[in-house]
């Protein structure tokens, strides 16, 4: 088993706590748009009250061990490493949990290139303690704002995990999906289970707008962000995501590994 303390120094290493690539710049700027209602940085939350930038600083340092200095305004993001493993603790319960009592669940990712090997890891080895892993609207077309302009993405599940494909990324060879903040396909998907009377999950595992998405129509939800994804700890405080573990998000993908083993050990998952 990986021990907290070795898992500490891995994240350290891996920069996926500590120092994190994520810049002081991006995340003040993602606390601004949050406070000024920008449905890109909301990614499907409502939030209940007022956020104005000064209070997202200190929720963001509060969950996640930024610096709470509104001067300090450049230079890398930093994450405690504890808070991740407090985190993570609280993630692997509701996992053990959903184990125990063998709820339908729904993994999604915004980050397929990234984390694609972490949430299927997760899905097998909840469909191995006897849970349904759902994958409703399965080649359903979602419309998705992005920076080139309004795109039709098509969603597909992967390992059992949920992600959303331009419709030529096949053709062209860009697999395994494309990034996106949109809360769109957890909401294109729970729909179809709804419409299809099957199936509603009790736990939606993911990050990005597939945890924000999922809370707000009242779905447990749980997941993983960066300090430039105050939307998803703003709805934590608020009460409508069960857990956030705050870490970097990009790195690359066999990084998530020790994670992963770590997670699933404290979950009793382990195969």
């Amino acid at each position: 088993m990986l021990s907290a303390g070795a898992l500490r120094a891995h994240l350290l290493a891996a920069r996926l706590a500590g120092p994190v690539a994520t810049s002081r710049e991006e995340s003040l700027r993602s606390y601004r748009l949050f406070a000024a209602g920008d449905p890109r940085v909301l990614i499907g939350l409502d939030p209940e009250r007022t956020w104005r930038q000064r209070d997202l600083i200190g929720l963001m340092a509060d969950r996640c061990g930024v610096s709470a200095d509104p001067q300090s305004t450049s230079g890398c993001d930093v994450i405690d490493p504890e808070r991740t493993l407090v985190a993570l603790d609280a993630f692997a319960e509701r996992l053990s949990a959903a184990a125990r009592h063998r709820v339908p669940v729904l993994l999604g990712t915004g980050h397929p290139h990234r984390l694609l090997g972490f949430y299927a890891a997760l899905a097998d080895a909840l469909s191995a303690a006897g849970c349904a892993v759902l994958s409703p609207a399965q080649g359903s077309s979602v419309d998705i704002t992005t920076r080139f302009g309004l795109r039709t993405h098509n969603l597909d599940y992967v390992r059992g995990v949920a992600l959303v494909r331009e419709p030529d990324a096949l053709a062209a060879g860009r697999e395994p999906g494309a990034h996106t903040h949109s809360p769109l396909p957890v909401r294109a998907a729970l729909a179809a289970a709804a419409e299809a009377g099957g199936m509603l999950p009790g736990l939606v595992i993911g990050d990005h707008g597939w945890v924000c998405g999922a809370g707000q129509l009242g779905f447990e939800a749980i997941g993983l962000a960066d300090t430039d994804d105050p939307a998803l700890f703003v709805g934590e405080a608020e009460g409508r995501v069960s857990v956030v573990v705050p870490l970097d998000d990009a790195v690359r993908s066999d990084y998530y590994r020790p994670i992963t083993r770590y997670v699933l050990n404290r979950a009793c998952l382990s195969q």
